[in-house]
């Protein structure tokens, strides 16, 4: 598919080879905080929005919950380029939009003024703008639309992005404080970093029955959760530096319990490759408390509870449906 005719290039920052970079598009409310501009759209309609965002394109807005992840992604590409110059295996951002052209002059001005390391912003009116992920090598998509991805979903588009490479995760609404540098992610396991199998037999046999499935199936590796893929990328990133200078920290966060459900996950982590800094096995307590105890820039879970939990303790999160 063509690109857009309403992408406007980046030229403050260096452009980046989508075949080798991690690619992430946000939506303009995941990055930046527009939900008093959003309801003025949903209540006074396009026009008014459009004459809104006009009148205060050189006002800032200010950061949404995705922010402080964008501004990690940056200091993660600045360590990389400080060791290997002409590496190209980087995160490379790019906005996603409905807005209208005429409306978006205010979300590159804040960008801009933000010294965010976005690539290109993508404004496409009125049409489905997730059509466009896959043309720009989209591997991860943040959206804080959860009409658009739960619709998505229920079209089975989001499954087809899956199996296209892309995962999706809706960004809930919330005032965050900007954690520092690294940048420090935090995956689920089932359903997330891994295949959803478990979850089903506990759906039908009870945590008896996934014990016993996860017992006998020990030596057998999960299968890939829609994070995966992502999880991956990051682990490749972090491979370039020792583990006390790398600019990326990742977590494993999960219900499982160490004593009986550990041992597979761990494996399935060793048969991937894929090295984690640190793995916590709650045995179904609350995850709010270790999470408190991270302060990651963006924490990714399939329950709405643990994302509820992330939030009330300040936690930026994305539910992976």
């Amino acid at each position: 598919m063509a690109e857009p005719e309403s992408t406007v290039i980046n030229t403050d920052v260096k452009q980046k080879d989508p075949s080798k970079a991690l690619v992430i598009a946000v939506t303009t409310r995941a990055i930046f905080n527009l939900e008093e501009e959003h309801k003025l759209y949903l209540e006074k309609g396009k026009e008014e929005y459009t004459r809104h965002q006009q009148a205060n394109q050189d006002k800032p807005l200010p950061p949404g919950t995705a922010f402080a992840f964008i501004q990690a992604a940056k200091y993660v590409n600045e360590k990389i380029l400080e060791s290997t110059p002409a590496e190209k295996n980087l995160f490379d951002i790019l906005v996603l939009s409905n807005n209208s052209p005429e409306s978006s002059v205010r979300i590159i001005n804040s960008a801009k003024y933000y010294g965010l390391e976005i690539s290109k912003f993508c404004f496409v009116s009125d049409e489905d703008s997730t059509q466009y992920l896959k043309s720009h090598g989209v591997k991860l998509f943040l959206s804080a639309d959860r009409t658009d991805v739960c619709s998505a979903l229920q079209r089975g588009d989001l499954t087809s992005l899956c199996l296209a490479g892309v995962s999706a995760a809706l960004i809930f609404h919330q005032e965050v404080q900007a954690p520092s540098t690294p940048l420090r992610v935090v995956f689920d396991g089932d359903a997330v970093l891994f295949s959803d199998e478990t979850d089903k037999v506990f759906q039908e046999q009870g945590l008896e029955g996934a014990m016993q499935y996860e017992r006998a199936m020990e030596a057998v590796p999960m299968g890939e959760g829609p994070l995966k893929a992502f999880a991956m990328h990051l682990g490749k990133m972090r491979k370039k530096f020792s583990q006390e200078k790398s600019p990326i920290r990742t977590y494993l966060v999960t219900a499982r319990s160490g004593r009986d459900m550990g041992i597979r996950a761990i494996r399935t982590l060793q048969e991937w490759g894929l090295a984690i800094d640190e793995a916590f096995f709650m045995d179904g307590a609350p995850k709010g408390p270790i999470l408190a105890q991270i302060q990651p820039h963006i924490f990714f879970d399939d329950r709405i509870h643990n994302i509820q939990a992330a939030q009330n303790v300040g936690v930026p999160s994305a539910w992976v449906p």
